[in-house]
């Protein structure tokens, strides 16, 4: 992990290029060093359906929700909390400087206990990484 979620609203889609926004999230995750290259999923999901504040059709939003397993200091997953949430706020601040526009981020750390996975992709990345 992380895998890291973009939720937002379909009027999102023509308001900023979200494919540049998943690749900026994916480089800011991988540059705090605390994640392998081969753990890391960014990706957007388009809200068709949805219902803004006072319904004015301007209104759109965008939440990222990255999800982490346990185990990392506080400290780090603020840091690295912050950094996706700059890193966004960039790639966004047209929306930003406009009164129609809300995002937010959350970090949720997964039990472990409690998560599955399998990962064909890390060993091939181990082998090209020499690790």
């Amino acid at each position: 992990m992380p895998h890291i979620t973009l939720e937002c609203s379909e009027n999102l889609e023509t308001a900023t290029d979200l494919d540049t926004l998943c690749r900026a999230l994916h480089a800011a995750v991988l540059s705090s060093g605390m994640f392998e290259l081969g753990a890391i999923r960014v990706r957007a999901m388009v809200a068709r359906h949805y219902a803004v504040a006072d319904l004015d059709p301007r209104n759109s939003f965008l939440h990222i929700q990255m999800r982490i397993g346990e185990g990392r200091p506080l400290g780090d997953i603020k840091e690295v909390g912050e950094h996706l949430f700059e890193t966004a706020s960039r790639h966004l601040a047209p929306l930003l400087s406009t009164s129609h526009f809300a995002l937010s981020l959350e970090v949720n750390e997964i039990n472990s206990a409690l998560s599955w996975k399998k990962n064909a992709i890390h060993p091939r990345l181990r082998v090209v990484a020499g690790a």
